[in-house]
């Protein structure tokens, strides 16, 4: 089954919080819809002129700030409203997790394949480096209590990749010691 394309929702999304340019957009996945959702930056600027092509996001090229030329992407109507249709809907289909190391531990057989060790090794350290990362970027955008509910939404998805990278690592500890 094919995938859908929901980077135009994306894009829709963060253009509808503020004008952005698209090197905004750019630092947008670098920071936090990266936690969740990885694009090739080509791909941002692909779908910018499909958008743009559509009517549903509007540009402005101009010199700002220190005279800089620069292009600012703004949500139209038409833009708002296929946003809001999306939000609206639902799907019945989970995605399927693409992970890598687990295709790779699914095709080691026995427990005393010389790779599983370090395969498990690097998994540890990489997800605890990025369960600290998520951590600090929990006290970074949402410093105290108040603040989670500017953007809950945003907050939810945080503490949701810290739950899930929290058992992923708790998951590893648990094999290793074995």
């Amino acid at each position: 089954m094919a995938q859908k394309n929901l980077l135009p929702m994306i894009l829709l999304g963060l253009i509808n919080i503020e004008k952005k340019t698209g090197y905004d957009l750019k630092k947008d996945f670098e920071t936090e819809i990266g936690e969740f959702w990885s694009v090739k930056h080509s791909q941002i600027y692909l779908e910018l002129k499909r958008l743009e092509g559509n009517g549903e996001i509007k540009s402005t090229t101009g010199f700002y700030g220190n005279k800089i030329e620069k292009t600012y992407y703004e949500i139209t109507k038409k833009g708002k409203e296929r946003l809001e249709s999306w939000l609206d809907s639902y799907s019945d289909i989970l995605n399927v997790n693409k992970d890598e190391f687990v295709l790779k531990l699914y095709f080691i057989k026995s427990r005393k394949d010389p790779r599983l060790q370090d395969l498990l090794q690097e998994q540890y350290r990489l997800r605890s480096k990025k369960l600290e990362h998520l951590k600090e970027r929990m006290k970074f955008v949402f410093p105290n209590k108040e603040s989670k509910n500017d953007n809950f939404g945003h907050y939810l998805i945080l503490d949701h990749a810290i739950r899930r990278e929290q058992e992923y690592v708790n998951w590893l500890e648990e094999i290793l010691e074995k």
